[in-house]
């Protein structure tokens, strides 16, 4: 059996990963690729800036939102507590019209005795 002889292939150098993308896109591109690189540009300024505005807007509803929110929490406890005073006066106004036991004894033996004389 013969040996093959197999020539040594030299070790190819190492290349840089940026270059080949550069050159890749240099071959597609060409010579837009500065054109399409402002492009890009400007659409992530307006991305920027549409987000930016986005998130004030945000923080103006949440801002709206927690004073409505005061709000209502300070007209709820107003009127709780109105109901609360309303209902006192009334149980205070009922009490006062209660008759004692004694007193209807009292007024119907008068009764009685009128009825009878």
């Amino acid at each position: 059996m013969a040996k093959k002889k197999t020539t040594p292939t030299p070790p190819t150098p190492p290349t840089d990963s940026t270059s080949k993308i550069e050159a890749i896109k240099n071959l597609i591109f060409g010579e837009n690729i500065e054109q399409y690189d402002s492009e890009f540009d400007t659409i992530r300024k307006e991305i920027k800036s549409k987000k930016e505005l986005l998130q004030n807007y945000i923080d103006e509803v949440r801002n709206e939102l927690m004073q409505s929110i005061d709000s209502l929490s300070t007209d709820v406890s107003i009127r709780i507590t109105d109901l609360e005073d309303s209902l006192q006066a009334k149980t205070e106004a009922l009490a006062e019209e209660k008759v004692s036991r004694k007193e209807l004894g009292k007024l119907l033996k008068n009764l009685g005795e009128k009825i009878s004389s």
